[in-house]
């Protein structure tokens, strides 16, 4: 019988070392962990074997544990980045009804708002001079939206900071603005890249999978559509993020067949800078209240879903992101330990996971994420949104810089 793990002895578990773990672990599992250890690429996994690990308990959670964050050292060192950036949620007003969604509003709420151009402009020049290079941006689906209302908000931000970089609207803000204005997808994403849209978002992905889709949200975007469109983006030169959303009605075999399909999109295009996974925030959404969802992730669940994605993700998309925003500060941090090397953006401007009750902050400044990183036991840098550029955050005598140096940068 498994042995089920409480808490306490799952927090623990940084303290534990590979030849200790894997005495206790199956033969199946270890030797799935050591397959991916040896050859440091997760394809050599089968689906059987994916889907086991997938489903690990016990001991056999605790060496996925470990062997993720063996694996993470040995592919991108003992650093963890993150990105100097201001969210701008430019409207709240949307139309799409997602049931785990509680930042969204009709347009004649009382606490219903829709940013100017001007204003939008206003926060990027404000984060520039807080030392922000990117804006990620980001809002409702309002009915009226004028055609070409994408492509202005960048030309406004362009002009007031031309060196910021734009990381901005989700395959759904793109399967609209098609709808909007009529313009093939290729030749709609080639506009928008020309006017300023630097990467894409890999967000409204919630579970590819479309009966999960019609649970969640029956008006989002089909899984096809989302694939469309991050494939698109890619062979237009526009980067994007790749998400998964756990903790509400999925398994662990949609997990799987989402990992899956990331890493085929990537060996495809190269396109995806990270993964990123969200988990599920319950406390404010119609998703649970009426009773169809979980009340979010388990511990277990947290860390899992990290190791895993270091795993399968292994050798194709090697940026592993914590959604600080979901997560409370000690199970960011052991998260760092399962797999993950890249905390995401200060924000500044956080919105949509307030709303659905998390309650980590709108914010969170470079200085805290060092702190957090050296509490750790690693060490912080600064990076850009493709990272390509790193700064490190520590006095060079304090650390043995040839040591901590990620490959790519070494």
């Amino acid at each position: 019988m498994t042995r089920v793990l409480p808490d306490s002895e799952l927090e623990m578990f940084p303290a534990l070392e590979w030849p200790v773990v894997a005495e206790h672990m199956s033969s199946e599992s270890r030797n799935a962990l050591d397959q991916v250890m040896a050859s440091q690429d997760g394809s050599v996994l089968s689906r059987e074997q994916c889907l086991l690990l997938a489903n690990a308990e016990g001991d056999d959670l605790l060496g996925l544990l470990v062997a993720a964050d063996m694996l993470r050292r040995d592919l991108v060192g003992n650093i963890v980045t993150y990105v100097v950036n201001r969210n701008i949620n430019f409207t709240n007003v949307c139309f799409v009804g997602c049931k785990f969604c509680a930042f969204s509003r009709g347009p004649r709420e009382e606490d219903s708002y829709f940013h100017s151009l001007e204003t939008m402009a206003q926060k990027a020049i404000e984060a520039r001079a807080l030392g922000a290079t990117e804006v990620c941006i980001q809002g409702g689906l309002p009915h009226g939206l004028p055609p070409f209302y994408y492509r202005d908000i960048l030309r406004a931000i362009k002009a007031a900071v031309p060196n910021m970089h734009i990381h901005a609207f989700s395959p759904m803000e793109i399967v609209y603005g098609v709808e909007l204005t009529g313009m093939p997808l290729p030749d709609y994403l080639k506009m928008l890249r020309d006017n300023g849209l630097d990467t894409l978002p890999g967000t409204a992905a919630e579970i590819l999978d479309d009966d999960v889709r019609f649970v969640l949200s029956r008006n989002k975007l089909s899984t096809e559509q989302w694939k469309q469109v991050v494939r698109t983006a890619h062979q237009c030169g526009i980067r994007s993020t790749s998400t998964l959303m756990y903790g509400h009605v999925e398994t662990p075999t949609h997990w799987v067949n989402q990992l899956e399909l990331l890493r085929d999109i990537q060996q495809q295009t190269g396109g995806f800078t990270e993964f990123v996974p969200l988990g599920f925030v319950h406390q404010n959404t119609l998703l649970f209240h009426q009773g169809i969802a979980r009340p979010g992730p388990t511990l277990a669940e947290h860390l899992k879903i990290h190791a895993l994605a270091r795993v399968m993700l292994a050798g194709a998309i090697n940026n592993i992101q914590v959604s600080w925003v979901k997560l409370n500060r000690r199970l960011s941090q052991l998260c760092l330990h399962a797999g993950a090397n890249d905390y995401g953006g200060t924000l500044m401007e956080e919105n949509i996971s307030r709303e659905a009750g998390a309650t980590a902050g709108q914010y969170t400044s470079g200085e805290e994420f060092q702190s957090l990183i050296l509490e750790a036991g690693r060490i912080p840098a600064e990076r850009n949104t493709v990272y390509t550029r790193i700064s490190l955050k520590v006095p060079p005598d304090q650390v043995a810089i040839e040591e901590a140096l990620e490959p790519e940068f070494a």
